[in-house]
């Protein structure tokens, strides 16, 4: 008895996890291929598309290594100093998790948007945010920012810093201690934290959307692109650029299962 309902639980997850997540996987790269390779190819090689793929990496590209050095500095400050607000700090990093991005987005328009409380002091300025690159950056930034703090915020508070104080009463410097001590023993949750934070921020689609304008060529990440070849009816452009994405998030869980893999066998080598 035990046994079939071990089996039919199985059983159930892996048709749940077929129907929900395998098939409309997959579906995505059979409407690509539709028309065959050919159409695919053209659907990527074509300007508009080439643009979103470079604004997606560059707002990748600014937003990671800022929320990286965030993270280790949120985490530093969370699991080495006790201060007031620190529980206020700890809620703040969750804030993107529980805002919606469009509502993230909607902010920024309201701080930095021509009627917004910056806005007329920006544009007397000739700075622009809202409806340009910059104002990607933020909402990406906004959205993707726990993801670090909080893969090394658990971790160092189960590691303690036992081993930095006594590398601290041997002679290291803050520096030192750094990058012998604490790097090597955050390095896998480091680095998981950076590819859920890249993948996310390649991925997101509601703060952007509100921000970007949709300006074609300019402010169109690859979602956007996405949203908008959908709307031409132009579905295999939109599936090809789709599929990009999701090749996207199964090299992220690729890799994901790979630093998992690497550090049980790490510790077990301990």
């Amino acid at each position: 008895m035990r046994r079939l309902g071990r089996a039919s639980i199985i059983v159930a997850s892996i048709l749940f996890l077929c129907l929900f997540l395998v098939v409309p996987l997959a579906s995505v790269f059979v409407e690509a291929f539709r028309q065959g390779a050919h159409a695919f190819v053209e659907s990527i090689d074509q300007p508009e598309a080439m643009a979103a793929i470079r604004l997606t990496l560059l707002v990748a590209v600014i937003t990671v290594p800022l929320n990286v050095v965030f993270g280790l500095a949120a985490a530093w400050a969370m699991t080495r100093f006790q201060f007031r607000g620190k529980a206020l700090l700890g809620a703040l990093i969750d804030l993107p998790l529980s805002v919606s991005p469009v509502v993230s987005g909607l902010l920024y328009v309201l701080m930095f948007g021509a009627q917004g409380w910056f806005g007329p002091w920006l544009a007397t300025h000739g700075v622009k945010i809202i409806f340009a690159v910059p104002g990607l950056v933020l909402a990406t930034i906004f959205i993707t920012l726990p993801f670090v703090a909080r893969e090394l915020i658990p971790l160092m508070q189960a590691q303690g810093s036992e081993e930095e104080e006594v590398a601290r009463v041997l002679g290291a410097s803050g520096l030192q201690t750094f990058f012998r001590v604490t790097l090597p023993n955050i390095r896998w949750a480091l680095l998981y934290g950076v590819l859920l934070c890249n993948a996310r921020a390649m991925g997101e689609f509601g703060a952007v959307s509100v921000v970007s304008g949709h300006i074609r060529g300019l402010t169109t990440t690859m979602p956007l692109e996405v949203e908008m070849r959908y709307n031409e009816y132009n579905y295999v452009g939109a599936f090809a650029i789709a599929s990009l994405l999701a090749l996207l998030a199964l090299l992220t869980l690729a890799l994901k299962s790979a630093l998992e893999w690497r550090y049980q066998a790490a510790e077990n080598h301990r």
